[in-house]
């Protein structure tokens, strides 16, 4: 992993750490982006029956923009041995596929055969987490990633309010070093059921950093639908100026269900809409991850319901 072990960055490399993405995010419109300039991805944690080979060549073969790539044990696990190469051989790949990319970090048993998403920040040994993230980051960078995207965890029932809330911002501060290091953005993401859930939530944290431009929003639409008290459209208007990543599925109002577009309550184009307002112009990734059993055919439902919309 080159770019990010050497210090500084090629020449010709972009100034957000990575290969340069101006063709993908700021200038002519990529292969399936629609007119209004929206790019849409997909995320790997759907396509988990899938190499990752195969599974980028199904979503570049249906049009997608990117890929949300899940770090873990069967696509790209950043603890094996040969994850350098691996990571250079998946640049190589997303160039040639001329696809974008954002990392994700939640796989679900990646730190802890026993318990799923633990270790968290909140927790005792929050020090594998802080190292995960930190190589999530590295990975990113030599990915040419246009984000990396987590969120806080469960509070762990022995650990009390302030506690927990500190360690969580001493954890968040210990992975923006490493990403600011990389130039590389954070979205951090609201989760239902988590110490952060809502967008009030980020903004408190955001606030107890000291407010850093590199620490942005991870926005998923339908966790908007599920708890947020605004409508869904005036939630992206609210976070427009933080929002480095976009998840998006469908989902009803106080069940943490993410659903094929069509069978949750969300209207969509005022969505689309809104994020164009935003001037958004990083991935829209669809996050559906329990559908790999049907991946190319949802993927392939996907992409048309969020044209068509």
């Amino acid at each position: 992993m080159s770019k990010s072990t050497n210090g500084g960055r090629d020449a010709g490399e972009s100034a957000n750490g990575g290969r340069d993405k101006s063709k993908s995010t700021n200038g002519g419109r990529c292969k399936g982006e629609t007119p209004g300039g929206l790019r849409f991805g997909y995320g790997t944690n759907g396509f988990s029956n899938h190499r990752l080979t195969d599974a980028l060549a199904v979503l570049a073969d249906l049009g997608y923009d990117g890929v949300a790539l899940t770090l873990d044990h069967g696509h790209l696990n950043p603890y094996a041995k040969n994850v350098s190469r691996r990571v250079d051989a998946l640049a190589e790949r997303l160039a040639r596929l001329g696809m974008s990319v954002v990392i994700e970090t939640g796989a679900r048993f990646l730190l802890d055969r026993w318990h799923k998403h633990a270790p968290t920040l909140l927790h005792d040994e929050r020090a594998r987490r802080i190292d995960f993230l930190q190589r999530a980051v590295t990975i990113g960078a030599d990915l040419g990633a246009e984000a990396v995207s987590f969120w806080a965890g469960v509070k762990p029932a022995d650990v009390d309010d302030t506690t927990a809330w500190q360690r969580l911002v001493n954890g968040c501060a210990e992975v923006l070093s490493t990403a600011q290091q990389h130039a590389m953005p954070l979205g951090f993401e609201p989760e239902p059921g988590m110490l952060v859930q809502d967008i009030a939530d980020w903004h408190r944290l955001h606030a107890a950093l000291g407010e850093p431009a590199g620490f942005g929003i991870t926005l998923d639409i339908g966790h908007c639908r599920c708890l947020e008290s605004l409508p869904v459209p005036d939630c992206v208007t609210a976070v427009a100026d933080h929002l480095v990543n976009v998840q998006i599925d469908d989902m009803r109002r106080g069940v943490h269900e993410h659903l094929e577009f069509g069978t949750g309550e969300i209207d969509f184009p005022p969505v689309l809409a809104a994020l164009e307002r935003a001037g958004y112009r990083g991935l829209v990734a669809v996050e559906l991850p329990r559908h790999s059993h049907a991946a190319p055919t949802v993927a392939a439902d996907s992409l048309r319901f969020l044209k068509a919309a």
